[in-house]
């Protein structure tokens, strides 16, 4: 079987359902795993060239509709007539269903269930370890700074957030982002912020970015030095790395209990 991911999470999910001999290209994006990074490419999650899709001869692309502009790489699927299936998760809970959906399509059912239930008790398990906190300290998640987007309701980050025994600010918003603005984050005034910008390298991003607004100086998590700069893969994209992100962001926000 040939597979081709148009999506980094996808990739990763196709990495941990071990199916390193059939996947034969990936989106720019996908920089994990570090040994897949030899495959050929296909271009951007949001500007996938079809061509060269369809130059790879795949039996199966796992697409997706994870990031607003993704639905025109379905069209062009569709219109090509390449064989596909799409993944769109909002919510934690739903990343197990797209590990089975894609075990399905890949007739690993075996270790998609397998690795679903892991899942999932791993979160359970993660959930229980935080629940002993008494703090629930509010955090403040970064997508992008100008103009600043962050994750609502219909969003994993939620999830996270709770799952960690914290919660986020804008989790009042019954949608998946929120555009938001400078003051309206002040005036929520996280114990937390937590920047992951998303394509952008940990190593491009400097704290003062952050510090130096002025509109933030006298915030909670500005005085307190609670500003972290996080790799955005452990947190922005729905597969099962996202628990190592989990673990970390608990180990992060209750270190003083």
């Amino acid at each position: 079987m040939r597979i081709v991911s148009i999506c980094p999470s996808n990739t990763e999910i196709l990495y941990y359902l071990g199916l390193h001999e059939h996947v034969v290209g990936l989106d720019d994006h996908s920089d994990w795993p570090l040994e897949w990074q030899h495959l050929p490419r296909v271009g951007p999650d949001l500007t996938i060239d079809m061509d060269l899709v369809a130059a790879l001869q795949p039996d199966l692309v796992v697409a997706s509709l994870s990031v607003p502009g993704m639905e025109k790489n379905i069209e062009a699927l569709r219109d090509r007539d390449i064989p596909h299936i799409v993944l769109n998760p909002s919510r934690i809970a739903e990343i197990a269903h797209d590990i089975r959906l894609v075990g399905e399509a890949t007739g690993t059912q075996r270790q998609a269930e397998q690795l679903a239930v892991q899942f999932d008790e791993t979160i359970e398990s993660i959930r229980q370890k935080a629940a002993k906190y008494a703090q629930r300290p509010k955090l403040y998640w970064e997508w992008w700074p100008n103009p600043i987007y962050t994750p609502g309701q219909e969003n994993w980050l939620t999830d996270v957030s709770e799952i960690a025994g914290a919660t986020n600010i804008f989790a009042d918003y019954p949608v998946a982002n929120v555009k938001a603005t400078r003051e309206m984050v002040m005036e929520r005034n996280p114990d937390h912020i937590c920047v992951v910008w998303c394509g952008i390298e940990l190593k491009r991003i400097k704290p003062d970015m952050i510090t130096n607004r002025p509109e933030w100086m006298n915030m909670t998590a500005i005085r307190n030095n609670q500003v972290h700069l996080l790799e955005e893969g452990l947190y922005c994209r729905p597969s099962p790395r996202i628990l190592e992100g989990l673990e970390k962001l608990v180990n992060l926000i209750h270190t003083e209990e």
